[in-house]
């Protein structure tokens, strides 16, 4: 292979070559990109490649060490589990943009320099958007460009941060990078946004379930992931972000539990399994950062797995919303199959991919005697997950209340690609040990102990009991038709009424000094023209003594002037 072969790039250029392609040479094509760039990315020995002298900054275009191989290995994992996802798919658009996107993403993550990040940064919200735009609805078409308009800020923040940062260290090498400095904080925004912190968040559940059936499975996987390895990257054991990701883990909980469009819910959850990742990061020690590692490397995982399957009820019942669901299990039933996997692993069941990750940040938190609040809340948040992706989403879709609605089986290359994304559920659930071996530092770490396995069954249990108490007395939200309100309402609603306010209260302002003027302007001009007709006090004869008062009073001031100078 050749060294110094990004293997982002064999996705990215042979995505724009799509279109060139048709029928089953396309299918081999799609097929063979991840599979191609896999091959480069396990042949790349860890080192650094591609160095180029840019007035007199050195930019690094291709890092391999044990954090970016992680990331880059489950993204390239991830895109061939959506390519096959996709084959049923007709729209060139969406083949061409995934792998465009997906690309991308895995170049990012091995850019060595923060302007060769930036290029990626962006080129990974230009193609996304795209998956987007290709529901071609007005709302799609709006949602895309409020995303667009959020993901290229945050480019935007990083380019500011990254040349802050030149200046002030002489480098533009992408490695810890702390809040020291102005740049520091600049790039910390960027990072913040593209990862969805709280209040920063609405862009993700505005434009998540607005896309294609595909394309919200692929958006799943790598915008918010590519953040989550930017932050372990450069701001490793900064405290702010236990306090961060620890509000991430709560707040989406109870905007899931009265959601009703089944994939809002999975993105509310997407919310809170990052806020799991951030409080790794934050802690900062290795076993925290190996958790967080392995989670990120899960999440993609069964994430998608749960998208994928309700893409598919999306695909064949036209709708995902809770309301209009139910009794699915009778023509989908390896969809149900694959979702309940998919649920499994993101509630950590024992024996499940989620339970051998999540229980790594739990325990490095558990480490830190300070951090009992956190722990808490982590637990919290545990029991929330369950609570609407484990329960609430299969529940909804596939059992609860019969709503007739017969259709069929997902397509075969759909139910392929989800009975690959469980098996690997299940395989690092099982065994953990391949994906430990993969983490950037060495791991002394054992899952399967009695204390962890009870202390989850604990809370799982619980969890589903005060779920079927709740359905039974009735006190659980139903699954209604609405519209829930974020944050978002802020600046989508309030924002424009208020400027609406404003702009229109200056307005009759100004019109009011207009007339104002305008009025006082024509009371002046009769005045002057009326002294100044036969008659007025212009043209009318002065007396002498009048004359001499005004002439010696001009004189005096003339005079006084000439004292002051």
């Amino acid at each position: 292979m050749l060294p110094d072969l990004n293997p982002g790039l064999v996705l990215l250029v042979g995505g724009l070559l799509v279109p060139l392609m048709r029928g089953r040479l396309r299918h081999a094509w799609l097929l063979a990109l991840p599979a191609i760039a896999l091959a480069v990315l396990i042949d790349l020995p860890h080192g650094t490649y591609g160095q180029i002298s840019l007035m007199g900054l050195t930019l690094e275009t291709l890092r391999v060490d044990a954090l970016s191989f992680v990331f880059a290995l489950i993204f390239l994992i991830a895109a061939l589990l959506m390519a096959i996802y996709a084959l049923h798919e007709q729209d060139t658009l969406q083949h061409v943009a995934g792998m465009v996107y997906a690309g991308a993403a895995v170049a990012a993550c091995l850019a060595g320099d923060l302007l060769t990040l930036f290029i990626y940064w962006e080129l990974t919200a230009v193609a996304s958007v795209f998956l987007i735009w290709a529901r071609r609805t007005e709302r799609s078409y709006r949602v895309g460009m409020r995303y667009l308009l959020i993901q290229v800020a945050s480019g935007l923040l990083l380019l500011a941060g990254a040349g802050m940062q030149a200046h002030a260290t002489g480098s533009l090498r992408f490695e810890h990078i702390g809040l020291e400095a102005p740049g520091g904080w600049l790039i910390f925004l960027a990072f913040g946004i593209k990862c969805a912190f709280p209040l920063l968040h609405n862009w993700l559940q505005d434009a998540y379930p607005e896309a294609t059936v595909t394309g919200t499975v692929v958006l799943s996987a790598f915008t918010t992931k590519l953040a989550v390895y930017a932050l372990a990257r450069g701001y490793a054991g900064t405290e702010y972000l236990i306090w961060i990701g620890a509000i991430m883990t709560a707040f989406p909980i109870f905007y899931a539990v009265i959601e009703n469009d089944l994939r809002r819910v999975l993105a509310y959850s997407l919310n809170n399994q990052l806020g799991f990742m951030v409080v790794g990061i934050g802690i900062g020690t290795e076993l925290a950062l190996n958790g967080t590692a392995a989670h990120a490397f899960c999440h993609i995982l069964y994430k998608a797995l749960l998208f994928m399957s309700m893409g598919a009820v999306l695909l064949r019942v036209g709708t995902v919303n809770g309301s209009e669901l139910g009794g699915l299990y009778k023509s989908m039933p390896w969809t149900t199959v694959f979702c309940i996997i998919g649920a499994a692993s993101i509630s950590a069941f024992p024996l499940f991919s989620g339970f051998v990750s999540k229980s790594m940040i739990i325990s490095a938190a558990a480490k830190q005697a300070d951090l009992w609040w956190v722990v808490v809340m982590l637990l919290f948040a545990s029991a929330g997950v369950f609570h609407h992706s484990g329960i609430k989403i299969p529940y909804f879709a596939f059992f609860a209340h019969d709503s007739g609605k017969r259709c069929r089986e997902a397509p075969t290359n759909m139910l392929v690609a989800m009975g690959a994304a469980a098996a690997l559920c299940i395989g690092i659930g099982v065994y953990p040990a391949p994906l430990y071996a993969l983490l950037p530092f060495a791991v002394d770490y054992a899952p399967y102990t009695l204390t962890h396995v009870i202390t989850q069954l604990q809370l799982l249990m619980f969890s589903a009991l005060a779920f079927t108490v709740m359905m039974r007395t009735g006190i659980y939200p139903p699954e209604l038709r609405s519209i829930n309100l974020d944050t978002d309402w802020f600046y989508r609603r309030a924002a424009p009424a208020l400027a609406g306010s404003v702009v229109a209260f200056f307005a009759t302002l100004s019109g009011l000094a207009r007339r104002g003027l305008a009025l006082g302007w024509r009371q002046v001009d009769a005045r002057v023209l009326a002294s100044a007709r036969p008659g007025g006090w212009l043209v009318a004869a002065w007396r002498s003594g009048t004359m001499l008062w005004w002439a010696t009073t001009a004189i005096g001031v003339v005079v006084l002037l000439g004292l002051l100078r």
